[in-house]
């Protein structure tokens, strides 16, 4: 599929440094091989006993029934050092590759769901490093890590209780995270491929295009789906910068005061009160309601489609392990049969009522507190212009809006981890339980932190220039922000933290990277990178005919967005694990819900215009009129969209073909089984 199918010569300086003959090894015929990879890093305690070690090493190499990984293990440069290598026997690869539901090329050159029975008929079968990616080989290694479990109550050899207390069932690897025993686990880097991915991805001159296959292979599956989402949203936002630059230079604008405004609110620089015509307010709002709808079905045509590509579009529904955070009162699961811990529904939502919620509103509340400290400030220095009219104080009416941007940024981030501890006291036992609560947590916060005054300004105040200044100062403020934090820091960290680094390894090139690798801080995830695209994304299809160059500023920040955190991914983080998914999961549902408001929010802005509010009382119209006019329009607008959601699907037709196959197929197999199943008990 990708320039994964070399062999990985980036890491032979562990072989230099060992040897082949000192990983364990494993009893199947199959999976004897004179070239073993190492996959993974695991990093103890520089305190930690060779005892201890030992046994670290003994239960990751143990059978599955047994409770170990069925993996192959090294102990580095000798039984005293604090670091343990992790490499994955073929038959384990292959039986968590049909346990994942992963599809791979088959005999006829379709995609199909991979089967172990059937796994001759597979192509590059004999070669791992063709038949899986890097990363997927790394995750598999992960995957087993996390699923190894004490079979019964015991000791770990060289801890004290009672940190080295294992209970029956209890996830030995998230014990000895939390004894301190395992410092960090990181898939190792193949310097060869990320130098030669590097050279094709931020490196490359060209402003547009990146190496999808490359990326998914390399970095894995919700890596490669943020850049192809942030690859094409970048591409989607040129209609809109396009519109937003001929509507801001070539369309007359409207030179109008604001009725409403009052003595006390804030009185903007007469600049500010030029603003885009009716015709200017209609073209910008309608486009963005059907630009919003367009750009989330055609993408979800791309998902679809990336799924089938990188085999991820039938992955299993099955009854997972418990997540290794999972805790609770060891019994007997009456849906597997199993021997787990068990943590009553009850309790849980009792958490969620009473600790879970009432946090959120307290942070709700300091973002109302915010709000409130924004207006306060905003009428006083809205005072003081009024009085000198002066070049300084019109200045100083931005104050206001940058002062509160910072407070809303701070204020998110400290929301974001204590979001992450109160979905981690809820203890939900499915890692797909805890991704959706802790998501959802931070996108409640996140809409009311970023838009709540937006709205408020709009559809409380009623005052569209204020909503203008406070717009284009977030998008203005926001990437200063983003571009000292994306460019300009990554620069500085690589050019003199890392310099000393980089020195040692042109010095001596034989130096063991391993410990190198492992030294990097570890990749923060992509909660943040999604999170700056939905507020984006909200400010274009929600506010965007107020301000029409939104759309242009976002593209240029994005344009140099794709470059920055591409390098950042491959020189200043650790290797983050990336499990295979077949889309982007609640973020997608988020971007559709704001695609969704866009509906309403444009069609009320649009009636909040004044040159509709003076086109409606030259008309005669009363108000009571004009809202139902507006309601009409409004549910028009919904019906199109609903229209446009159903006329383009969200598969592309050969997509949804290849899938039915599969699930005909997988039919078909299981009759044949239960047909022989049949025959031989008769």
């Amino acid at each position: 599929m990708t320039s994964q199918e070399e062999p990985q010569e980036g890491l032979s300086t562990l072989t230099k440094v060992t040897g082949p003959s000192s990983w364990s090894r494993v009893s199947c015929p199959c999976c004897i091989s004179s070239h073993i990879e190492p996959l993974v890093l695991i990093q103890l305690a520089e305190n930690v006993q060779p005892i201890t070690k030992q046994w670290i090493m003994s239960m990751i190499s143990a059978p599955v029934k047994a409770g170990g990984a069925q993996l192959l293990v090294h102990p580095g440069e000798d039984m005293k050092g604090d670091m343990i290598v992790v490499a994955a026997p073929r038959c384990t690869l292959l039986r968590v590759t049909e346990d994942l539901g992963l599809c791979k090329t088959y005999q006829d050159g379709n995609m199909t769901a991979f089967s172990f029975e059937d796994r001759d008929n597979f192509c590059n079968i004999d070669n791992m490093q063709q038949f899986l990616t890097l990363a997927e080989r790394q995750y598999i290694v992960k995957h087993e890590l996390d699923s190894m479990r004490a079979m019964e109550d015991q000791r770990i050899p060289g801890i004290p209780a009672p940190k080295g207390k294992l209970k029956a069932r209890e996830s030995i690897l998230q014990k000895l995270e939390k004894a301190g025993v395992i410092r960090n686990i990181t898939p190792l880097h193949d310097q060869k491929l990320l130098l030669a991915l590097g050279k094709q991805w931020y490196s490359h001159k060209s402003l547009w295009g990146q190496p999808l296959d490359s990326i998914h292979a390399y970095f894995g599956g919700t890596i490669a789906y943020y850049f192809s989402f942030l690859d094409f949203y970048t591409l989607s936002l040129f209609p809109p910068a396009i519109l937003g630059l001929f509507i801001t230079f070539f369309l007359p604008s409207a030179n109008f005061s604001n009725g409403n405004k009052t003595d006390s609110e804030p009185t903007l620089p007469k600049h500010d009160d030029d603003q885009p015509s009716v015709s200017s307010y209609m073209v910008q709002a309608v486009f963005s309601m059907l630009w919003s709808t367009v750009f989330m079905e055609l993408w979800k045509r791309r998902s679809a489609a990336l799924s089938y590509h990188w085999g991820t579009f039938n992955l299993a529904e099955q009854f997972q392990e418990p997540r290794p955070g999972f805790h609770g009162e060891l019994s007997t699961n009456p849906v597997t049969g199993r021997l787990e811990p068990l943590f009553p529904e009850w309790k849980r939502r009792l958490r969620i009522g009473v600790v879970s919620v009432p946090v959120v509103g307290v942070f709700l509340g300091l973002v109302v507190m915010g709000m409130a400290g924004f207006y306060f400030f905003e009428r006083l220095v809205s005072g003081w212009h009024k009085a000198s009219e002066s070049y300084f104080t019109a200045v100083l009416l931005y104050l206001p809006s940058i002062a509160h941007i910072l407070y809303t940024n701070v204020l998110g981030n400290i929301y974001r981890n204590v979001a992450l501890q109160l979905t981690e006291a809820e203890n939900h036992r499915e890692a797909s339980s805890f991704d959706y609560h802790h998501t959802t947590k931070v996108l409640v916060f996140t809409f009311f932190n970023n838009f709540a005054v937006l709205f408020h300004i709009a559809f409380f105040k009623e005052d569209l220039p204020l909503l203008r200044k406070r717009l284009s100062s977030l998008l203005i403020v926001t990437q200063v922000v983003n571009q000292f934090t994306e460019v300009v820091v990554p620069f500085l960290v690589d050019r003199f933290l890392t310099s000393a680094d980089r020195n040692l390894k042109e010095d001596d090139p034989d130096v063991d990277h391993l410990q190198a690798q492992g030294s990097l801080p570890a990749f923060p995830g992509l909660f943040a990178e999604y999170i700056e695209l939905l507020v984006q994304f909200g400010y274009l299809s929600l506010f965007s005919c107020v301000y029409p160059l939104t759309a242009p500023l976002l593209l240029l920040n994005n344009l140099t967005e794709i470059r920055t955190d591409a390098y950042k991914l491959c020189k200043l983080f650790n290797k983050p694990f990336s499990a295979p998914v077949a889309n982007m999961g609640v973020w997608q549902l988020a971007f559709e819900v704001l695609s969704f408001i866009s509906v309403m929010s444009n069609c009320w802005l649009l009636l909040l215009s004044p040159q509709v509010k003076e086109l409606t009382e030259d008309a005669g119209l009363s108000s009571s009129k004009v809202l139902v006019i507006a309601v009409i329009v409004e549910h028009v607008l919904i019906m199109v969209k609903m229209i446009l959601a159903v006329m383009i699907p969200d598969e592309p037709d050969w997509v949804r073909i290849k899938r039915e196959q599969i699930e005909y197929h997988s039919m078909q197999a299981l009759k044949k089984q239960v047909t022989l199943s049949t025959n031989v008990n008769c």
